[in-house]
């Protein structure tokens, strides 16, 4: 199930699924440790002697953000039980809070008590083994934890001046053993047991009641403090109690206006529609993205499902894309500290591995260190050139020397010269790695030109230093490996550029000729124009054979793409609609373009992607080529960064076109 809405601060993270369930509590780290492990926390409400899970069917709910903010707007409309509930989530910008209020409209003449129950499924840490939960009347809070992960969980009725702080009503118990589910049970007559202490596998519920006059609305607030111990969270509890809960909520909104807004609407020129969805993007991203600099592909655990493994990862290729979309924004501080993660993990050789935990640990992996009797190196090679393409793109934005310095010895040189020695002796092409679909082995024609990319970006850094000599080697590797591209992965007889080759031990080359949108690369990095006769027949051939002929429309990955693949039709559906894919072949039109005409097919795509998104404004991976429905991870964190991308590229074309016609 996609996650619609996530909020954090780079620290805690918070996912909620389309039924408006939380499903995801991230901390201390964006990605690592899912305190929930996937299961839900629940929203329930009692009325006049009924009871409803606000992610069951009755209710009718639209899940939104606020414009240009990272607090939620939540509508939640039961017409059998005569409610509406308006939600506004925030995780708050500095402490480690997540705090959401709630105002109750009743659309019944008399006055009814709503009784709001908050269900609590810990796995802290990401399992349940070991865990405590107990109820402190001090505080009239609930409190769980294990170790140095500890959670109070508290509630308030009222706003500004005029609140009552604490639960009215709870339950500690256990659940997933002895046929237990979950005091969340005990909630549906509308009362609980008010035990007040379990350990081992347990869970809680706590209960808020509100007064609502006829035809009158109430509020109710509902939070969750994190922390190393008690003193922590009791802390958070105790400043929202002095200062109210509504001021975190407004100093949080304020902030994130202020983040997201480094350019008014009118400079930037785009519709309502595509500029919401330039800084929904944006704020997306930078929810995916930890504080101490790794940058998550995804956060949503339900793809544990599909192979027992998350999403929750930095992949250094993902990162280096995101930040180059960061970069063009005008984000020098976020992507700083990215690439001093990668400084940090980068091994002594000069490459980086698969991807990596957000505290910087090795991440897991499917590559192999050995195949037929040979140790084999288990990277993606684009994902150590890209750091330095992306770095660049940084350093030429910014001009920030002395970040940029303690770099350059330590990530920069040390890349590039593994670069310029992982290659084929014969004809200076790179050695064999993975491509960046992870999915085969080979020189692939993305790799070759993101390392021909990261060669350049480093001789220009060399530059800058004052290394000429350093420049020029760099240069000539990446010469070299431009003039094996043009020799060994273009190919006449397809008017086009192919995907993958590899050599054969004797000496003759496999040559993989599927059409994929990875191809885009190879004008992208810079190592061909845009407008090259060569680039404009492969793009062309991307373009009608990838994309997919049913209403949804967007482009595949690749031909007969396997990777949650819904249809054996092949011609129309080569794979399903990817929002990576499309758009690069947005990016492509605005490449080319030399009028405001040219530019209409790239604003096309973008409405697309305007189109598919969910309500709430955020993408998934892939879309069902069929129903439009979200496929594989949502949020994914690359796609936000290809639309913001492509804007920034739109933009500067169209400034360009704009000067041209001055002169």
């Amino acid at each position: 199930m996609p996650r619609d809405i996530p909020v954090g601060n780079g620290s805690l993270l918070v996912n909620f699924d389309s039924t408006y369930q939380l499903r995801d509590l991230y901390w201390p780290h964006v990605g690592l440790e899912n305190h929930t492990a996937g299961h839900p926390f629940r929203l329930g409400v009692w009325v006049d002697g009924q009871f409803s899970w606000v992610s069951q069917d009755d209710w009718q709910r639209r899940l939104e953000y606020e414009p240009a903010t990272l607090v939620t707007n939540v509508s939640l409309v039961n017409n059998k039980l005569g409610l509406r509930l308006l939600a506004k989530d925030v995780v708050d910008f500095h402490e480690n809070l997540y705090l959401r209020q709630i105002t109750v409209h009743n659309d019944r003449d008399q006055e009814r008590e709503i009784r709001l129950f908050f269900s609590h499924d810990f796995h802290i840490g990401g399992y349940e083994v070991g865990d405590s939960a107990y109820y402190e009347p001090e505080r009239k809070a609930l409190f769980h934890y294990k170790g140095k992960r500890w959670f109070l969980i508290n509630a308030a009725r009222g706003q500004g001046e005029e609140f009552t702080l604490g639960l009215d009503q709870w339950a500690v118990g256990i659940k997933e053993l002895g046929g237990n589910e979950g005091t969340w049970r005990d909630a549906e007559d509308g009362w609980l047991s008010g035990n007040a202490v379990a350990q081992g596998s347990v869970d809680s519920t706590g209960a808020l009641h509100l007064l609502v006059p006829g035809h009158g609305e109430a509020k109710g607030w509902y939070w969750i403090a994190v922390g190393e111990d008690f003193d922590a969270v009791i802390r958070i509890n105790r400043n929202i109690r002095e200062r109210g809960p509504d001021s975190y909520l407004e100093r949080t909104r304020q902030y994130w206006k202020l983040w997201s807004n480094k350019e008014p609407d009118d400079a930037l020129g785009l519709s309502p529609e595509l500029t919401d969805l330039y800084r929904r993007s944006l704020l997306v991203v930078r929810s995916q993205i930890d504080n101490d600099g790794a940058i998550i592909a995804a956060s949503d655990y339900d793809i544990t499902t599909f192979a027992r493994d998350t999403y929750s990862y930095m992949w250094p290729r993902d990162g280096a894309l995101v930040s180059a979309a960061l970069i063009d924004a005008g984000y020098s501080e976020v992507t700083r500290r990215f690439f001093e993660f990668c400084h940090n993990v980068v091994t002594p050789e000069g490459y980086l591995l698969h991807k990596y935990t957000p505290d910087g640990a090795l991440a897991s992996s499917w590559h192999a260190w050995y195949r037929d009797g040979q140790k084999q190196l288990p990277v993606q090679e684009d994902e150590s050139a890209l750091v330095l393409w992306a770095l660049w793109k940084h350093f030429e934005r910014f001009r920030d020397v002395e970040f940029v310095k303690p770099l350059y010895r330590g990530l920069i040189i040390r890349v590039a010269n593994w670069l310029m020695s992982y290659r084929d002796e014969n004809d200076g092409l790179p050695l064999p790695s993975w491509d960046l679909w992870e999915e085969r082995r080979g020189v692939l024609s993305w790799t070759v030109a993101s390392t021909q990319a990261g060669l350049q970006a480093a001789g220009n850094f060399a530059d800058a230093f004052g290394e000429a000599h350093l420049a020029a080697r760099y240069r000539k590797a990446a010469d070299e490996i431009k003039a094996g591209v043009e020799k060994q992965l273009w190919h006449p007889d397809l008017n086009r550029f192919v995907r993958m080759i590899n050599r054969r031990e004797d000496g003759v080359w496999d040559v993989d000729t599927a059409l994929d949108s990875s191809l885009f690369g190879l004008w992208y990095f810079g190592m061909f124009p845009a407008d090259d006769p060569r680039v404009v027949s492969t793009m062309k051939a991307i373009q009608d054979h990838l994309w997919i002929k049913t209403d949804v429309g967007g482009a595949a990955r690749y031909e007969n793409d396997y990777y949650h693949q819904v249809s054996d039709d092949k011609t129309n559906v080569p794979g399903n609609p990817w929002f990576i894919c499309t758009l690069w072949l947005a990016e492509w039109q605005i490449a080319v373009a030399k009028s405001e005409d040219d530019l209409k097919p790239a604003l096309d795509i973008l409405n697309w992607t305007a189109s598919h998104t969910l309500q709430s404004g955020v993408m998934a991976e892939q879309v069902h080529p069929y129903s439009g429905e979200p496929l594989s991870v949502s949020p994914l964190t690359w796609s936000h960064a290809t639309l913001v991308l492509t804007i920034r590229e739109l933009l500067a074309k169209q400034n360009s076109i704009n000067l041209k016609k001055k002169e």
